[in-house]
């Protein structure tokens, strides 16, 4: 059995082949085996379209959609737009959200608390926590979850900040891997037709634009008939014959 310290350093260590969704299942997964009388989470983002429950989704009553055009009033709403704690200890007796009281009772859910992350990143996020019994996310379980949050609000951070590394490190990759492939296309040029790389470049950059390809994929197609011996009819298929 891990210790609460244990726990929490469980939940923030990422996983550098997870995406966003598989680490942030894992923690509300988590959360659920350890904090007492949880039985379900969610982590809610506030975006351009509305409220998006990204993890913990499994349960259609109680996640939020953004293409929803009539969002029910609940406490994880008020958590995204206020940045506030929301707490309902029971469905049966608190009808300030009275249509999601009814959702909950109908998926068998007695009390709910959501709690505001606190990211270093946008959007808005909320993580929530429910129970089958009322009043269970009281000040002892309140304590417990709050620090559960905090980490969550790391996690969201170190997952977003990691997808939008790998993003970046894919984009140069790419940036890299088109400048190659052209480079090699005007070296093609420059040997076939004595072009510079100046009117090399020029010349596929007419190609591109006669007809209507990205230059990458001009220069890919030169490339790859060259490697198969066939750059005489790569050249003409964009008006670049070998010069005689």
């Amino acid at each position: 059995m891990l210790t609460l310290g244990q726990e929490l350093a469980e939940v923030t260590r990422l996983v550098e082949h997870d995406d966003v969704p598989a680490t942030l299942e894992r923690y509300v997964a988590r959360v659920v085996r350890t904090v007492p009388g949880c039985h379900h989470a969610t982590i809610t983002v506030l975006t351009d379209r509305g409220a998006d429950t990204v993890a913990g989704a499994g349960e259609p009553l109680l996640a939020c959609r953004p293409d929803d055009p009539a969002p029910v009033a609940s406490p994880v709403l008020e958590s995204l737009v206020y940045r506030e704690p929301r707490r309902l200890d029971d469905v049966r007796t608190d009808q300030r959200w009275s249509a999601y009281a009814d959702l909950l009772a109908q998926a068998g859910y007695r009390s709910v608390l959501a709690l505001p992350l606190v990211t270093d990143t946008e959007p808005s996020a909320v993580f929530t926590l429910f129970s089958r019994e009322p009043g269970k996310f009281g000040e002892t379980s309140f304590d417990v979850v709050l620090l559960f949050a905090l980490h969550a609000g790391v996690v969201f951070d170190n997952v977003t900040l990691y997808q939008d590394s790998k993003s970046l490190v894919e984009q140069l990759r790419g940036a890299l891997r088109t400048r190659t492939v052209i480079g090699q296309a005007q070296g093609l040029l420059m040997q076939c037709n004595g072009y510079d790389a100046t009117t090399a470049f020029a010349a596929l950059t007419t190609a591109s634009q006669h007809h209507n390809i990205k230059l990458r994929d001009v220069a890919a197609t030169l490339v790859a008939a060259h490697e198969q011996h066939d750059l005489e009819v790569g050249l003409a298929k964009f008006g670049l014959s070998v010069s005689r």
